[in-house]
């Protein structure tokens, strides 16, 4: 899937706006099947990341989430790990 859809929700410090955003457009990329859109369709494809940014944003608010908040740091060093064990020799 694409490296910049993360978990965002339930960190402590809370994510970003570039994080979240960064996310929605990983995201319309994948849906839109373009990298960089032609310019014809420049428009549409920022106004829709534009829109996933927003409902990303009151997502992450809204949620409820009743586990302690997470540790990037933490995290990160558990996405090496596995990542060195699925790539080990």
């Amino acid at each position: 899937m694409c490296r910049n859809i993360r978990t965002l929700a339930n960190f402590e410090p809370a994510a970003t706006e570039d994080e979240i955003r960064a996310s929605a457009l990983q995201f319309v990329r994948k849906l839109s099947g373009m990298n960089q859109p032609a310019k014809h369709n420049e428009k549409a494809f920022d106004r829709a990341v534009d829109e996933v940014t927003a409902a990303a944003r009151r997502l992450i608010e809204h949620l409820e989430v009743k586990a302690p908040p997470r540790n990037r740091e933490e995290e990160a060093r558990k996405a090496k790990e596995r990542s060195a064990a699925r790539f080990a020799d």
